[in-house]
């Protein structure tokens, strides 16, 4: 799996929630009267990402709670997974909601999510001030990430693991 990656936003700085912060690489809420299906607007208004709902391969439904001082984040995620090989510069990013793309090798996320290292190097792209791309290329652990706990990225990458 050396050879395989994971995509991830850079969630913007001007974001309420989680600013700053590495997450999964889309992500929606749906309102009451849409489905599911509904939700894949997101890619496409996020990252610039045309893709089908078919071409997802559906990871499941994941219950997860983040708590924190003064913020309660409860949420029934549904997570898919999709397979990219295109190029960064394909990227088109919401300002509002994205600042940049990155990708890290799966094995190393993996074993960063399990304790087994304390950071991962990621590559890609960020939106500097003037709104050019530029290269990123650095390493991070855990404390750059959305603080899902533990168990909710063991879950996804087991889960993905199972479909790759």
């Amino acid at each position: 799996m050396d050879s395989v990656y994971i995509y991830l936003q850079l969630r913007s700085d001007t974001k309420k929630d989680y600013p700053n912060l590495f997450d999964i690489t889309a992500a929606s809420h749906i309102l009451f009267d849409e489905s599911i299906q509904d939700g894949i607007r997101e890619i496409k208004e996020e990252v610039g990402i045309e893709v089908s709902f078919i071409d997802l391969t559906p990871l499941g439904v994941i219950n997860y709670c983040v708590m924190l001082e003064d913020f309660i984040d409860k949420e029934l995620a549904n997570v898919f997974l999709y397979k990219y090989n295109k190029s960064f510069d394909d990227f088109i990013f919401q300002k509002e909601e994205v600042a940049g793309i990155v990708k890290v090798k799966f094995a190393d996320f993996e074993e960063l999510w399990l304790g087994e290292r304390d950071s991962v190097r990621i590559k890609g792209v960020k939106l500097s001030n003037d709104g050019s791309k530029v290269f990123l290329n650095e390493y991070v652990g855990r404390e750059r990430f959305v603080p899902n706990h533990v168990s909710f990225y063991q879950t996804v990458i087991q889960k993905m693991k199972e479909n790759l």
